[in-house]
């Protein structure tokens, strides 16, 4: 029997192109807080928020672009300066402490019922990992 040492000798893994783990990353958010969004909705959440006087709507479409337009900038950037390792090792920590700032931020203070309320906080947890586990798949 080949020893574990002796199975992995003279082999590299094969890093995915950074382009490939920013999309890979954004559709995952994408799909998984798409999820959150619909059990929401199942649940009674209405999605309704006041601003400046009118009411609207937290749509689908609002849930996918809050999900992929950060993440994936934030993404870009990890990737573009990722010859210098410290950018990877700041980001792990910023992406998912932004995630759960901006629940403070954005979702509490928002005049939403509870059920959207904890489903887009939902949202927002779901980058947490995904984040991070782009980031670190971008390190070089």
């Amino acid at each position: 029997m080949a020893s574990d040492e002796a199975i992995g000798a003279g082999t590299t893994a094969r890093r995915a192109p950074a382009p490939v783990v920013v999309l890979a990353a954004v559709a995952a958010a994408v799909v998984a807080n798409l999820v959150v969004y619909v059990v929401g909705r199942v649940a009674g959440g209405a999605y309704e928020v006041t601003s400046n006087g009118d009411v609207v709507t937290v749509t689908a479409v609002t849930v996918a672009g809050f999900s992929a337009v950060p993440l994936g900038l934030g993404l870009v950037v990890v990737a573009l300066l990722a010859r210098w390792r410290w950018v990877a090792k700041v980001a792990v920590v910023v992406a998912p402490l932004l995630a759960v700032l901006t629940i403070g931020i954005m979702t509490i203070p928002a005049d939403l019922d509870a059920v959207s309320t904890v489903a887009l906080a939902c949202c927002h947890l779901t980058l947490v990992p995904i984040s991070v586990l782009a980031i670190r798949r971008l390190r070089r």
